[in-house]
């Protein structure tokens, strides 16, 4: 138990106003639908600039400087928790060597966020203008920091579909600065407008690439399916229709094996190769996979019959001459062929001709390999 504080009460107060900031982004949270496909909205500019001008405001405190904003000064037994991982609440000392108080991390970040200052339209845009004729970092940082609150807002949006909204926070800040970077301030539109798409694409590729140790929408067909595919499949439900793959590929504009293939994805879980296969036993699943690649028999008969194959070919080719074997070289042994009309124009002879030589070409190379190994049949590689 903390003891009491001597004569300051600063940090009681503002540990409070933190808890009550994250009581209340809790329920708002809590009020939003437990999937994340319906949490892909759009955000309009109105409801943001609504959002960000909301925010109350806490009595007396002071305006973050630069200068001014340094990390938490944990005692030894709450940095040992930190490097290990352990619980989500820190304990901070008091500014006066006071009394111990309890500070989670999200609850002390957002308390730390609300007090830097918001810009007006025209700030911003006057800010904005100079950032992109300067490039000064000073600006950059107005710009970023007056629009935390905004990330911390479309991070909410997703906190239930991961388990740690700093994380969220953190990949959407990375968006808001690379909005800053490429941000024109000519085109009549607020930066917070603008900022939002930024911030949710960075959140949204965060979540793709850590929904699973395997990564399930590497393009972007399997990236809309796999943000839409639940809320597509329960919108045609709702319509008295079964979510069939192929409506759905027609409905999403994507290919029916994608969708096939999403749905597996996401239906079954990830297995490691090397648990295994029962409880007690040494045996991994890895060694019970049949191997699909040949065996020594089979890699040995097919490299023999290809050398067979590539010395009749070329003793074939011996026996041609002139117009047959430039016709048997460009369209039968050539990776990339001529076409007919190609050889026609260098021989003087219509493309039909061509045809009929080269299908004489064939006819005349498959005798051959029979007459020089009678037994081979229709055997060979498949």
């Amino acid at each position: 138990m903390a003891r009491k504080a001597s004569k300051p009460r600063q940090p009681r107060r503002r540990a409070a106003v933190a808890e009550a900031v994250i009581a209340g982004a809790d329920a708002a949270a809590k009020n939003r639908s437990e999937d994340l496909s319906e949490n892909l909205g759009e955000v309009p500019a109105e409801d943001l600039d609504e959002g960000l001008a909301a925010e109350p405001a806490v009595d007396d405190e002071p305006v973050i400087e630069v200068s001014d904003f340094h990390p938490l000064e944990l005692d030894d037994s709450a940095a040992r928790d930190a490097d290990g991982g352990g619980a989500p609440e820190r304990v901070a000392k008091d500014d006066a060597g006071g009394a111990l108080v309890t500070v989670d991390p999200l609850s002390r970040y957002l308390a730390d966020v609300r007090r830097f200052p918001l810009l007006t339209r025209e700030e911003e845009t006057a800010i904005a203008k100079r950032y992109t004729r300067d490039h000064d970092p000073a600006d950059a940082y107005r710009l970023v920091t007056a629009n935390l609150r905004l990330v911390v807002k479309i991070a909410f949006e997703f906190a239930r579909a991961s388990k740690n909204v700093l994380d969220l926070i953190q990949e959407g800040n990375v968006g808001l600065m690379e909005a800053v970077k490429n941000f024109d301030p000519y085109r009549g539109i607020r930066f917070p407008s603008y900022a939002v798409w930024w911030v949710r694409a960075y959140i949204y590729r965060y979540l793709i690439n850590n929904w699973r140790l395997v990564k399930i929408g590497t393009t972007q067909a399997q990236r809309k399916l796999f943000f839409n595919l639940r809320k597509e499949t329960e919108r045609l439900e709702a319509q008295g229709f079964a979510a069939q793959p192929k409506l759905l590929a027609q409905r999403m504009g994507v290919k029916e094996s994608e969708v096939r293939e999403m749905q597996e994805r996401m239906a079954q879980s990830e297995v490691s190769l090397d648990q295994p296969t029962a409880a007690g036993e040494d045996t991994r699943l890895i060694d019970v996979l049949p191997d699909r690649e040949n065996n020594p028999e089979e890699a040995a008969a097919e490299d023999e019959w290809r050398d067979f194959a590539h010395e009749r070919v070329k003793d074939f080719e011996a026996t041609l001459r002139d117009k047959e074997r430039e016709i048997f070289r460009a369209r039968l042994l050539a990776e990339n062929p001529d076409t007919l009309q190609e050889i026609g124009a260098r021989f003087g002879i219509s493309r039909e001709r061509v045809r009929q030589i080269e299908t004489r070409l064939k006819k005349r190379l498959k005798e051959f390999i029979q007459a020089k190994a009678s037994d081979i049949g229709d055997s060979g590689p498949n």
